[in-house]
């Protein structure tokens, strides 16, 4: 197991991989059309690295400035 100390790396290791994946497919499909399966796919898995390298690292930088906004527009837990 990975030590808790580590959750918001892994957190947004994990969150970025996702988004990227989803969002590479997508605006790939956007800014190239319809195209054989075959030719997408190539074209997705070649942006999709660059797309998680980026988002890891905007992941990593945001989550303070996020974490500030969500904590002051939701109501704590109560006991």
């Amino acid at each position: 197991m990975i030590p808790a100390k580590y959750t918001a790396i892994v957190f947004a290791f994990f969150m970025s991989m996702m988004m990227a994946f989803m969002m590479s497919a997508i605006l790939t499909y956007v800014n190239l059309g319809a195209m054989p399966l075959a030719t997408f796919i190539g074209k997705w898995m070649h942006a999709f690295p660059i797309a998680w390298f980026f988002a890891f690292f905007a992941a990593l930088l945001s989550a303070p400035f996020v974490r500030r906004i969500v904590g002051k527009l939701v109501a704590p837990a109560k006991p």
